[in-house]
């Protein structure tokens, strides 16, 4: 198998006060709210016909787990709803079901803490795989359905023109492509439409034709400039404090030109178009997730700081080390409580969770 060049970058593990398990609220309420929209998609496009009347296999993969439990009630959405789409289809005994489900993340993932939270009363057999998804993982036709969620948006590398001094894409004194020259955008969009097209290579070969992948990924409406939404630029946020070091002798100015966060969120039309121009996947459901508010937690600043230390932690301390750590996200936490994105939260600028469906196509 080729390989490819990748940057890990790894949710925090452990359950501690700075673990992405107990700082992932925001995650958790979407994978309750899209119960239904897993269900109605397994009922009507999932052929259990195709690989389940001779088989008494089904496998299940999801794609950037981290550490749990939202992964669990992913999984469990999906079996539920497997369960009840081969009861209606009158085939073997659903006793003889056996689920067999692939937890995969990097290999810097905290897979013990992900193990020793599984669910005593499970109904189907785990199994850990560490590698990069924008790769191959599995066996040829091996999987009948896929899950990613949240993980999409995380490139496999920073473009190499924003960190070469030569380049008209140098990102000097920037940590991201909002509010920076056309050109550093333009490299952060050609790299991931080269992560997505590798996304969707791998998993044409590892899927069985009619397979599903179910996607949830954070995007930025149609025809908005990434500088115009309030939650992705919070980067610049985190980029101005790392500067504010820099001017205090905390931080080498050095590291900052050379540090960029490898994310990048997608728009719907951008996106549907990837997919479409790869051609391995019918498009079989494509929306916009529309959380319970009734229900959802209210965010808070601290809420926010915490969410984005338990995501950006690991990459930040890799590059810079530890010793910043702390003043980093003090300092991120005072510029929010003067001008917080959370104000605008409700913007029709803001970024959004899109779902998708895909079905592979029969060869």
């Amino acid at each position: 198998m080729a390989s490819i060049s990748l940057v890990a970058v790894p949710m925090n593990g452990g359950d501690g006060v700075y673990s992405y398990a107990c700082n992932s609220t925001f995650q958790r309420e979407a994978m309750e709210s899209i119960k239904t929209i897993i269900h109605e998609s397994i009922v009507e496009k999932l052929d259990v016909n195709s690989f389940l009347t001779f088989s008494t296999s089904f496998n299940i993969a999801d794609l950037g787990c981290s550490v749990g439990p939202n992964t669990f009630i992913a999984v469990q959405n999906i079996i539920e709803s497997v369960t009840l789409k081969y009861k209606s289809q009158n085939l073997n005994p659903i006793s003889d079901i056996e689920y067999h489900v692939f937890f995969n993340d990097q290999t810097f993932n905290d897979f013990n803490t992900l193990f020793k939270s599984l669910p005593l009363d499970r109904q189907y057999f785990a199994a850990g795989v560490p590698g990069f998804f924008h790769g191959r993982l599995f066996p040829k036709e091996s999987l009948h359905f896929v899950h990613c969620s949240y993980a999409l948006q995380w490139m496999s590398k920073v473009p190499n023109e924003v960190v070469e001094e030569s380049s008209p894409a140098y990102n000097k004194g920037r940590i991201y492509y909002t509010n920076a020259p056309n050109e550093v955008f333009e490299a952060y969009s050609s790299q991931y439409a080269k992560d997505i097209q590798n996304f969707l290579d791998a998993r044409r070969e590892e899927i069985v034709c009619g397979g599903l992948v179910a996607l949830i990924v954070p995007c930025i409406p149609d025809g908005i400039a990434p500088s115009d939404c309030p939650l992705i630029a919070v980067a610049d946020v985190l980029g101005a404090c790392l500067m504010d070091m820099v001017n205090a002798g905390l931080v080498s100015e050095t590291k900052v030109d050379s540090f960029n966060f490898p994310k990048y969120n997608p728009s719907p039309k951008e996106l549907k178009n990837l997919i479409e121009t790869n051609g391995s996947f019918d498009i079989e459901r494509m929306e916009r997730l529309a959380r319970d508010t009734a229900r959802a937690t209210t965010p808070t600043v601290q809420m926010l700081v915490l969410h984005l230390r338990a995501a950006w932690e690991g990459l930040i301390k890799k590059h810079f080390g530890s010793e910043i750590i702390d003043q980093l996200f003090n300092r991120v936490a005072e510029k929010f409580d003067t001008s917080s994105p959370l104000s605008l939260s409700n913007s029709n600028n803001n970024i959004f969770e899109l779902f998708l469906l895909l079905k592979r196509k029969y060869n």
